[in-house]
C-alpha cells in the first residue's frame, strides 16, 4: 500500500475514487482511464508493474500514477 492513497475524479467531476496501491492503480489505468495512450500513462504502467515484481519502491508508482492522471485531465484531490 501507499504512503497515502491517491483520490481522483476517475468516473467524472465530483465522482471520487480511491486507489491505494499500485496493483489498484494498474486497473484503474487499464480499465477506466480516459486516454488510450500517453507517456505518464505509458510510464506509470511500466513502474506499477515493476513495483508488482519487487524491482521499485511502492512510492515510485504513487507519483507516476498523479503524472498520468494530471496528462489525462483528471482531478486529482489531495
Amino acid at each position: 500500500p501507499w504512503s497515502k492513497p491517491v483520490i481522483l475524479a476517475l468516473e467524472g467531476p465530483g465522482q471520487y475514487t480511491t486507489i491505494a496501491n499500485a496493483t489498484e492503480a494498474s486497473w484503474a489505468m487499464i480499465e477506466d482511464w480516459p486516454l488510450e495512450d500517453g507517456t505518464a500513462l505509458d510510464r506509470a504502467l511500466e513502474v506499477c508493474a515493476a513495483v508488482a515484481g519487487g524491482k521499485k519502491p511502492t512510492e515510485d508508482a504513487r507519483r507516476a500514477f498523479i503524472f498520468a492522471a494530471a496528462e489525462a485531465g483528471i482531478h486529482v484531490k489531495e
